[in-house]
């Protein structure tokens, strides 16, 4: 996994190749549960869009406001914690497992994997 931003030249034009972790490359003090966030956040997007609700059906089977929901779905999710985007998960019918392990880099990471 890169995790530096590197520069390429292309026929004149310079081109910055990010990481796998686009809040990393912004410098956000917070980036790796950013990422997490908003890689548990596309997987309730993706399960609300396959169940074919809309955000009001999303919001009462997810037990929350429509509003949330668009927030949600629009990744504005500065107003929700990880336990409550696991609880919304469970919601939808999906079990949340976390593993604990001795990390492998120089960083300790967060790293969400949806199955």
């Amino acid at each position: 996994m890169n995790t530096k931003p590197r520069k390429k030249k292309r026929a004149g034009i310079s081109i910055t190749v990010g990481s796998t972790n686009v809040f990393k490359d912004l410098r956000r003090p917070d980036a790796n549960e950013a990422f997490a966030k908003m890689e548990l956040a596309y997987k309730i997007y993706q399960l609300i869009e396959e169940a074919g609700l809309n955000q009001t059906q999303a919001a009462r089977q997810m037990g929350t406001d429509r509003a949330r929901v668009s927030n949600l779905m629009r990744g504005q999710l500065k107003e929700f914690s990880m336990e409550r985007l696991f609880q919304f998960l469970n919601k939808l019918g999906q079990d949340v497992d976390v593993m604990i392990r001795p990390k492998r880099k120089k960083d300790a990471r967060v790293h969400v994997r949806a199955a």
